[in-house]
């Protein structure tokens, strides 16, 4: 029997908290379930950038979904018990939750959500301290669920994942949390995280063993596509396109393996055999219903990015000083690194003739710089793609950042100057911002 208000979240067996399975006996009382909940913390703990757990139990892990919300699931087809799926965008900034719907089992767009702070470049996770977001297909389980984090509430997303080890990257610990602060991290707002997290635990309540969590550098539109086609990465976001592609032609979570060091999407081997991440991909099959859809849709894709490049469309990097941030909000004065939010993204045009200076099609940061300061902040073009991004740690409000990772509740928040609102390559739509009363400090 599952226990649903609040979700049963004492795993009977686990797996360094990425395989958690749990049922609760029903007259578990409210203060044994969060006793148990916040136990919950200390799987899998250890010392890296978004590693933020301690000790004290967190009654706003139990916050009820708003009302508004409830109401929009049910305008959808879903209610709070039916599974989640997140997909997370880095360049636009954006942070969706899918709920499955009950008539048909698919799933539908709930929510789009600003997102506050993302730190790195654009481009997969590679290795410990590098600050990038991971790029890829990530499960999240009850076990990675943490309602005690200095900021405010997190889970993790449970990287590596088998494609990451079988590439051999390193790191861990990387989360979605609150506080608007990111070192690899996806980081909302406190009043997001809080609503993200109790839909994440009503969709575990209600029997969910694992949540979804897909992580693109961009939405896969044949505008970015066409862009971005000489980038070094681009291998690899064609994997991800692939993931995508499943997923949007059929709206149902795609089944996702490993072998031969990629991905493969809703395939399984003869004779229900192991697909092994690190060896040879045996013959797969795909339903082939699936299979005619996903080739549609990448045929389709591939003529419009052939169209829009013999338009002229100029294939390009975009770097990054540190990540960003969604444009909705400009206005928090209480970020991670704003000194790196202040410079704008900047394109790099990737089919230039050698030697000509790099041009960009953005505007300057509206803060003042010393002079040469800009054009040091600039990638020369033979910079690689995924170069890593020193971590300040000298600075005072570094210190307290790591210590704070660290759980040490006792470090400092030292308040930073408002960031320049960055200048982004497009107008981002954004369905449900959140804007805060006041910034914190």
């Amino acid at each position: 029997m599952w226990i649903t208000r609040p979700p049963p979240l004492l795993p009977a067996k686990t797996n360094r908290g990425r395989d958690a399975r749990m049922k609760v006996r029903p007259n578990f009382t409210l203060a044994r379930r969060l006793a148990a909940f916040g136990a919950l913390a200390a799987l899998g703990a250890s010392v890296s950038a978004c590693n933020d757990q301690h000790n004290m139990a967190n009654a706003r892990a139990w916050k009820p979904i708003p009302s508004d919300t409830l109401a929009l699931m049910a305008n959808k087809g879903t209610d709070a018990h039916e599974p989640v799926l997140i997909r997370t965008y880095k360049k636009e900034a954006e942070f969706e939750i899918w709920k499955r719907r009950k008539s048909d089992g698919k799933y539908a767009l709930l929510k789009t959500y600003p997102m506050c702070r993302w730190s790195g470049q654009l481009g997969p996770k590679v290795r410990e301290g590098d600050r990038q977001v991971p790029e890829g297909f990530y499960a999240i389980a009850p076990g990675q669920m943490n309602p005690n984090s200095n900021y405010y509430l997190s889970f993790n997303v449970g990287y590596p994942n088998a494609y990451d080890r079988a590439l051999g990257r390193t790191g861990g610990m990387i989360m979605v949390h609150g506080d608007c602060s990111s070192a690899g991290c996806f980081s909302m707002t406190d009043n997001q995280i809080a609503e993200i997290y109790a839909i994440a635990r009503e969709g575990f309540g209600g029997g969910q063993r694992e949540i979804q969590l897909q992580s693109y550098p961009f939405r896969m539109t044949a505008e970015n596509l066409a862009k971005h086609r000489l980038d070094p990465n681009m291998a690899f976001w064609k994997q991800l396109k692939e993931g995508s592609d499943h997923f949007e032609v059929t709206k149902l979570e795609p089944k996702v393996n490993v072998c031969g060091r990629r991905y493969v999407f809703d395939a399984s081997a003869p004779n229900g055999g192991r697909i092994d991440p690190n060896g040879a991909c045996p013959p797969l099959t795909v339903d082939p219903q699936i299979k005619s859809l996903v080739a549609e849709k990448e045929s389709h894709d591939n003529a419009k990015v052939a169209e829009l490049v013999s338009k002229g469309v100029r294939a390009i990097r975009v770097k990054y000083a540190d990540g960003g941030q969604n444009p909705a909000f400009a206005h928090i004065d209480m970020v991670s690194r704003p000194e790196a939010l202040a410079q704008a993204p900047v394109e790099i045009p990737m089919d230039n003739p050698k030697g000509k200076k790099a041009e960009t099609k953005f505007a300057a940061a509206k803060t003042a710089k010393p002079a040469g300061e800009a054009e040091q902040s600039l990638a020369a073009k033979s910079e690689p793609a995924q170069a890593p991004v020193a971590l300040a740690a000298a600075t005072p409000g570094a210190r307290d950042m790591i210590g704070r990772w660290l759980g040490m509740n006792g470090a400092a928040k030292t308040p930073e100057p408002p960031a320049a609102v960055p200048t982004t390559p497009e107008t981002i739509l954004v369905t449900d911002p959140d804007k805060p009363a006041k910034a914190r400090r």
